[in-house]
Order: structure tokens, then sequence, then C-alpha cells
């Protein structure tokens, strides 16, 4: 943080910091995470991992604002820039050299009745699964109206190109690149054998129904915040009208990414 702070100060930038960050840093201005979008900052600046940037992307992404994620977690496929690399990162993006990397988000409402209880944005996926373990549940899915399956399953999984390479590609889920028009609807441990990810374009309309369930299930969104479910509830998904403006090396492709951080083998 000190290090990171005098270059900002040296060059001219003001700062401004959440409750959690002046633990570490008192010399700056302080506000809660939510209202960061208030202070109408040229960027902001995420030191953690790819959990730490979703939370801050669900708030920024109503502005717009431009994100730099700086990896300090053990993956980081968002969290692209490495510690040692800030500087190099912050002085490519004061001469307008980094790019602008955009990221489609979900839009999610759970219907309950003719009622909408919640809705939320996901920048990676949304999430319906049990609380409990070794429980199978019945979702019937429909895509633009018409019936697609009824899954029975642990959970279901429909993320956007981002959240490919999150839950969705631990359970079996193909990967996109983040600038394929499209959504992955992904089930978890399926009863039946030839239930497999499905990709459909983004602008379809996805509803997952919620069937009957012995346990209490949930919808969680990127893996953070979430509702409890009731049986015969719809959770609908769509493509939201906001987007996350991801700042990336510009040398650094996303098959970059992806041969560092699943280990893929080197050009012959």
């Amino acid at each position: 943080m000190q290090e990171l702070t005098t270059w900002l100060r040296n060059h001219g930038y003001t700062i401004t910091v959440d409750a959690v960050t002046s633990e570490f840093f008192k010399d700056a201005e302080v506000v809660d995470a939510e209202k960061l979008v208030a202070t109408k900052p040229d960027f902001v600046i995420v030191l953690g991992g790819d959990g730490t940037l979703l939370s801050t992307a669900r708030i920024v992404a109503r502005a717009d604002i431009p994100i730099l994620g700086v990896n300090l977690g053990s993956l980081g496929f968002l969290t692209e820039v490495k510690q040692d690399e800030i500087q190099q990162a912050l002085e490519a993006i004061d001469a307008g050299r980094c790019e602008m990397n955009p990221r489609s988000m979900l839009h999610c409402q759970l219907r309950r009745g003719d009622k909408c209880v919640a809705d939320y944005d996901a920048l990676n996926d949304v999430v319906i699964n049990q609380s409990a373990l070794a429980r199978i549940t019945d979702f019937d899915v429909h895509v633009n109206g018409v019936f697609v399956s009824n899954y029975k399953a642990d959970g279901l999984i429909v993320s956007t190109p981002t959240g490919s390479t999150a839950y969705s590609l631990a359970a079996g889920g193909p990967v996109l690149s983040p600038d394929v028009p499209a959504f992955v609807i992904t089930p978890v441990a399926s009863h039946a054998l030839t239930n497999r990810s499905l990709v459909v374009q983004d602008t379809a309309v996805i509803e997952v129904r919620m069937k009957l369930s012995r346990e209490a299930a949930y919808l969680t969104i990127d893996g953070q915040p979430g509702h409890m479910l009731a049986d015969g509830d719809i959770a609908e998904c769509r493509k939201s009208k906001y987007k996350v403006s991801l700042l990336k090396p510009a040398d650094r492709s996303f098959f970059d990414v992806l041969r560092t951080k699943l280990k893929w083998g080197e050009r012959a």
C-alpha cells in the first residue's frame, strides 16, 4: 500500500480507500465500498483475489468504472497483474497504453408467483444448489420459452464467458473466450450421464424453475450474495445492461492467462 500510494500521489492522483484498506493505510479519504461510485474515480485498484474483484465489480459496474486487478490470491483469472507488475501497469494506465477489456454480466430475477422477490447482476455466474451434501434436486430449464430439459442434479450453473473459467469449468463446462456472446448452462453432478453443458446466445432468456426439494436450496450470485429458494421459484437469467471494464496489460492475451493459470503446455 505504501509503495502504491506513493506512486499515485507522485503522479498527481488523489486516493480514496474503503474501510478495510484503511486499516493498512491511514492517510487517505475513507468511504464505504458501496459508496465508492459516488466519488467518481478514474479507475479502481483491487488488491486481492478474484473474489475481491467480483464483489467490487458488482458495485462499480453501474457507473462503468474501470478496474485494475492485482493478484494477491492463489489463481487469479481476473486479477491478472502480479505484485511486481503494479508500477508497470500504473505507468501504462497513466500513459493511456493499458487495454480496456469489457466483460458482459448476467442479470437474474428471482420470481415467486407473480412477484419479483430479488434481482442481481453477476460477473461470473448464477448457481442454484442444495445446502446439504449428496442431495439431488429437480430443475426445469426453458430457453426463450422453449422447454430444454428436466435436470436431476446437485445443482445448476448459468455462467457468463468470464465465469466459464470458474465453477462451471470445475463442473465440466467449456471455456469461452470473454468476447464470445454466449452463456453456459452447466449441471452439477447430473444424474443423467447424457446431460452436458449447453451454450446459448447471450440474447437468450434462461428460466430455471425449482421443483420439489427435500432440503433447503439457494440461489447464489458469484459465490457471494444469495437467496433461499422455495418450490416453484423461477430464476430468470438474461444479459445485464451493465458491463465490467477490466484494465489489462496490452502484451497479455486471454490465452496467455489460460496457459499460465491452467498449466497448459508452452509452445514447442
